[in-house]
């Protein structure tokens, strides 16, 4: 908690021209915002999740097989319905408060690049 997961989702959004203001959803679990061109984007955040399968309540794989970005805070809390071709971004707070971001795409289960 507090490495910077939401603010980093607030920057992606500014550069998507994304009007509406990006807050972390973690008590309505998913937010809505549309890109420039109007095309929506989602945003999770599925820490208050205890069971993976709250999550296909919310029709998950819905937003996720939609064609529009996905972007997913605390995603390891359901790991069994990540898409098989993903960006993982990590963030790391180093000892003096610094954040260390790295990137990975994975497709199939294999990463592509770091």
């Amino acid at each position: 908690m507090g490495a910077g997961k939401t603010t980093l989702i607030k920057e992606i959004a500014k550069q998507l021209k994304v009007e509406e203001i990006v807050s972390s959803p973690t008590f309505s679990i998913v937010n809505e915002y549309n890109d420039a061109q109007g095309k929506s984007i989602y945003h999770f955040d599925f820490y208050r999740i205890d069971d993976q399968e709250e999550a296909l309540d919310l029709g998950l794989e819905e937003y996720f097989y939609s064609g529009n970005y996905c972007w997913i805070e605390w995603a390891e809390r359901i790991s069994a319905y990540i898409p098989e071709k993903f960006a993982l971004i990590t963030i790391e707070v180093g000892d003096k408060e610094e954040r260390d971001i790295s990137l990975k795409i994975i497709d199939d289960g294999k990463s592509q690049h770091d």
